[in-house]
């Protein structure tokens, strides 16, 4: 039953009784529909490669490096943001990077040379998904639950596959029947189209409303943070001289290089290498968003229960089978061997978010938010590298095939990585009054 603030406690309103339904779970419903919306700019890049490739005679590898700025930025701006909604408050910070996202989709359409889509979608467009990144998710679950946080997480990280499910297949759509600037267009709008959402009904903290988090006791809210970034960067030197945080953002990495940098950013040209249609391929990493919602939520349920060091290890080995196995599946054609990796792989897309704040938090305790952030920034700058030597290596090679091996073999090591992160073993009460 949802615990209701005492009221002898100060704070900006007077606490009170939670309904049926705790606020905090609309807070989760506003999150979860702002991080569909942002996830149409997500759905973009892999769809751009052989249209702007065809238009403006671009290298695969130049039109790879913009989104690999695009990626990189996504992370490195993430725990700056995660700062400065401590400062801000969430709704000034989400609807801020929303605007940008959509000023920069916008933008690209009247490009006319390859720096132009580094600085629109690389620059504007990464900065902007920084903002609206996991660490976003880690913020409201943070400051809104205290019981079912991993289930929360793994739907909160099953919205951008949502939005993916939702947007691929209309993308593909447009690109294919009416070029890429309408689907250009159509990103703008869908980031703009949130704002609203997030500007009226989300609420930073649960003291604004006089509500206790979701299975937790009242707290006022705390005055802001001042010196955002200079906390942020506080708080990344002081993670980054214990070894669990340098096991956390190499596998994050890992995971980063073998989820978006190659697999969102690069399955449909390959797919396409082989015959298959762009739409038909769109279609399947469409699929692969069905079953990462299936799997993150699985996987957010699963944290609460079991050893996150364990899950992570097994969401690692699974994946990098998979991937060693996809070049041999590729073909004109949906085949069913193809549609087994799909699933397969879609089940595991980003289930080793939930473990991976989970040790974040049960490691970094209430800098957690920020040093996921950090280590998102290593999802993200593994993503960016492989997003640009995968476009290299197909100029190089004229194929995938090194690329997806590398990545199963990256996999494994994130397997052997996550297996020795080293435990917090709780201290007991009479042990911490000694110290």
């Amino acid at each position: 039953m949802t615990q209701t603030a005492p009221t002898t406690t100060a704070g900006p309103r007077a606490p009170r009784q939670a309904g049926r339904v705790h606020r905090a779970w609309f807070a989760a419903a506003v999150a979860f529909v702002t991080i569909i919306g942002a996830a149409a700019f997500a759905s973009l890049p892999g769809l751009l490669i052989e249209p702007l490739h065809e238009e403006f005679d671009w290298s695969r590898g130049t039109i790879g490096f913009a989104v690999s700025v695009n990626l990189a930025l996504y992370g490195l701006t993430a725990p700056f943001a995660a700062a400065l909604m401590d400062r801000f408050g969430i709704r000034k910070v989400v609807a801020l990077a929303l605007t940008v996202i959509a000023g920069g989709s916008a933008a690209t359409v009247w490009m006319t040379a390859s720096w132009q889509l580094v600085l629109f979608w690389g620059v504007l467009v990464g900065l902007g998904s920084g903002s609206m990144a996991l660490a976003f998710a880690a913020t409201v679950t943070n400051r809104w639950f205290t019981a079912r946080r991993g289930l929360v997480t793994g739907i909160l990280t099953a919205a951008g596959a949502s939005g993916q499910l939702i947007f691929l297949p209309l993308l593909s759509w447009l690109v294919e029947h009416h070029g890429w600037r309408p689907a250009a267009i159509t990103v703008a709008l869908a980031a703009l189209a949130v704002v609203p959402f997030v500007w009226m009904l989300l609420r930073d903290h649960p003291a604004d409303v006089g509500l206790a988090p979701y299975g937790g006791t009242y707290e006022p809210k705390p005055a802001p943070v001042q010196g955002a970034a200079r906390r942020a960067v506080t708080v990344l030197f002081k993670a980054a001289k214990t070894g669990p945080f340098w096991l956390l953002a190499g596998t994050f990495a890992i995971c980063g290089a073998s989820t978006n940098g190659l697999v969102r950013t690069h399955f449909v040209p390959a797919a396409h290498d082989h015959g298959m249609p762009v739409t038909a391929a769109a279609g399947l990493l469409a699929v692969i968003g069905v079953f990462d919602v299936v799997g993150t939520i699985a996987s957010g349920w699963f944290t609460d229960r079991f050893d996150a060091r364990r899950l992570l290890a097994v969401y690692y080995a699974l994946r990098g089978i998979s991937l060693l196995c996809l070049p041999m599946l590729l073909a004109p054609s949906v085949q069913p061997p193809l549609i087994f990796f799909i699933v397969f792989y879609g089940l595991d897309w980003v289930a080793t978010v939930p473990p991976t704040i989970a040790l974040c938090r049960e490691q970094y305790g209430e800098d957690s938010a920020i040093v996921f952030g950090w280590v998102l920034a290593s999802h993200q700058v593994g993503a960016a590298v492989v997003a640009f030597l995968g476009g290299m290596a197909r100029d190089a090679f004229g194929s995938y095939d090194l690329v997806w091996y590398a990545s199963g073999g990256l996999c494994a090591t994130a397997a052997l990585m996550a297996m020795v992160i080293r435990r917090v073993r709780a201290v007991s009460p009479a042990t911490a009054a000694a110290l």
